[in-house]
């Protein structure tokens, strides 16, 4: 328990004086006139007051990961709790913060845009594609997530179809895509925000009060199958620690924000919420089953499903777990529509196709959402496999980005090179010897993404030096 409370206390301590310092490295100003204000085409670009873009924020970055990813993290034991507290003040809330901050300097353009202004034009050609495929695998998987919890709540007839629950949830998707974001998403996600929130301070509460016996932190591997820790933790728990779809989501925000100071508390502090979720999940996941073992036994079952359901109704009773449950269920939907704006969003942007005209909007939808479903037919497993690696790749190319930003602006890149050359690492490692990658040894993976990461830290620097236009790019953003 007591790892559990101060974990707890140095997120909140990390987003009070790490967010205040990374935030005066960047030099947030009030004074500047932000993309809601510059560009409001009343569809994207609307101002927003920044209390409601925070919630909205926290919604839109959630999804399952920082509840799924925790139980499974879980199962590794308590050295969970040091990956989302360490990874979410010096990695994800530093990834989520300058993605959404430089897109608030860059006319609120999506990721894939502000890695070409900084990383060349190759890079963003890549990202383009790499963006909306990621984008796409995330609102797919966030159909067909929410729609088997669905079915499975104990309902009758239709509703116990999971097919009835995809046809419905990606048909609101496919609205909440085209209409204006403060006519749906402005209005009902700071609701469901503010639900997630209490629901994940009910488990909270609730391991506090009955004494639950949550294990102190330890570097031991109790994981029952006996998966490395390195890297494959720091894959399985990604939104509770880093993330890169949080990155295509900050850009969607940074078109509402009026005011360049509120930066450090709607992106920064969203992944410091989003850690807190992750670590009560993970907390409640090791003790609630009396260990590892018996976690590792309903996980087997029914997957993190059963275990959420059985923690929520287990620890809050029928109504709150219903509640708690509901609460998990729109975690996912509220990130899945905006997985696919964002997908949006980023197709246009790609070739300058305004999309204030409902036409242009649904030009652009209507294929991205009959891949979505056509994807909906392909093993979920096969698709959350593939997503949580590209996911961990794409917010290491973030990093990057901001890393080459904060170099060429003479600023303090160490912020972001760092969790950068991390990342390096654990993305290099995964995929040489993931199951869905090159299934090699440990002895070649290893060295193999030390050496990756080196290698990246070698590169940043001689970019620097043959790129003075990105640094006069750069320049005349400030």
């Amino acid at each position: 328990m007591v790892s559990f409370i101060v974990s707890l206390a140095v997120l909140i301590l990390g987003y009070v004086f790490y967010g205040a310092f990374v935030d005066k490295i960047f030099g947030s100003s009030a004074n500047k006139q932000t993309p809601a204000i510059t560009l409001n085409d009343g569809v994207d670009y609307v101002p927003i007051p920044w209390y409601k873009v925070l919630m909205i924020q926290v919604l839109n970055i959630a999804g399952l990961g920082p509840i799924f990813g925790a139980v499974l993290g879980a199962l590794y034991g308590p050295a969970a709790f040091i990956w989302i507290v360490l990874g979410s003040i010096f990695a994800g809330a530093v990834h989520d913060y300058f993605s959404g901050m430089l897109s608030l300097r860059h006319e609120g353009k999506s990721i894939s845009e502000i890695s070409g202004i900084y990383l060349g034009d190759f890079m963003r050609q890549f990202m383009r594609f790499f963006s909306v495929v990621l984008l796409v695998l995330v609102g797919t998987v966030f159909i067909a997530g929410p729609a088997g919890l669905l079915a499975n709540l104990g309902m009758s007839g239709i509703f116990a179809n999971k097919w009835f629950w995809v046809t419905i949830i990606i048909s609101y998707y496919f609205i909440a895509t085209i209409v204006p974001v403060d006519k749906i998403i402005g209005r009902i996600y700071p609701i469901f925000g503010i639900a997630l929130i209490i629901m994940a301070v009910g488990i909270g509460m609730a391991l506090v009060f009955t004494g639950a016996k949550i294990p102190e932190v330890t570097f031991s591997n109790l994981h029952p199958k006996n998966l490395p820790i390195w890297p494959m933790l720091f894959i399985t728990i990604a939104c509770g620690a880093i993330s890169g779809f949080h990155s295509t989501q900050s850009p969607v925000m940074a078109r509402c924000l009026q005011n360049e100071k509120h930066g450090r508390t709607v992106f920064y502090g969203a992944m410091i919420i989003e850690g807190i979720i992750a670590l009560i999940w993970a907390a409640a996941s090791m003790s609630f089953f009396n260990g590892i073992e018996g976690l590792a036994a309903v996980a087997a079952k029914g997957g993190p499903a059963l275990v959420v359901n059985n923690i929520s109704t287990g620890l809050l009773g029928g109504v709150g777990g219903i509640l708690a449950i509901l609460g998990v269920i729109a975690c996912p939907i509220t990130s899945g529509d905006t997985a696919f704006r964002s997908a949006r969003l980023t197709i246009a942007d790609s070739f300058n196709y305004k999309q204030k005209n409902i036409l242009s909007r649904l030009f652009v939808a209507i294929p991205l959402f009959a891949i979505g479903l056509a994807l909906n037919f392909i093993n979920f497993n096969i698709i959350w496999r593939y997503f949580a690696w590209s996911n961990q790749t794409l917010a290491t190319i973030v990093l990057w980005t901001a890393a080459v930003y904060l170099a060429v602006n003479n600023k303090l890149h160490w912020i972001a090179t760092v969790p950068a050359v991390f990342m390096t690492a654990v993305c290099t490692t995964y995929i040489l010897m993931a199951p869905e990658g090159f299934k090699l040894s440990t002895a070649i993976a290893y060295p193999a993404g030390i050496a990756a990461a080196i290698l990246a830290f070698v590169v940043f620097f001689i970019y620097l030096i043959r790129k003075p236009a990105a640094a006069n790019a750069a320049t005349a953003e400030e």
